[in-house]
């Protein structure tokens, strides 16, 4: 079962709205963590292969997740030995990231790769986006 942030419980029941609204534009007003969205649009994934298409070290990569568990926009799942990180999907912000997106030229072939990596083709090169 996917663990819910306490700040997501927040907004839910309508208490530290503003909190929770800064803490989401917080994690939105970075492109490593956008990207991070796009990646996660199909499938969840561990924070190693996140990592893998970034080129910056997994502490970064893990402060970044951090940033955005913590706005509530993506949750974490333990499997086994591995924590895998997927998007919320009834968070309003995350449908609206979504749309956007798909229009984005940075974001498209993200999300591109995303599909592709989740309907299981093993090669697919990562996306170079401009940032």
């Amino acid at each position: 079962m996917v663990e819910k942030t306490e700040q997501a419980s927040e907004v839910e029941a309508g208490i530290g709205a503003s909190g929770a609204i800064q803490r989401v534009f917080e994690a939105l007003s970075s492109a490593p963590r956008r990207r991070i969205l796009a990646y996660l649009a199909h499938s969840s994934l561990t924070a190693g292969e996140i990592a893998a298409r970034f080129d910056m070290s997994k502490p970064s990569i893990s402060q970044h997740l951090n940033i955005l568990e913590t706005a509530g926009l993506i949750a974490r799942e333990r499997q086994g030995q591995f924590i895998h990180y997927s998007l919320v999907e009834n968070n309003l912000v995350n449908t609206l990231n979504g749309f956007v997106q798909d229009v984005c030229p940075v974001s498209r072939p993200l999300k591109r790769e995303s599909k592709a990596l989740a309907s299981g083709k093993s090669e697919v090169p990562p996306a170079k986006p401009q940032d």
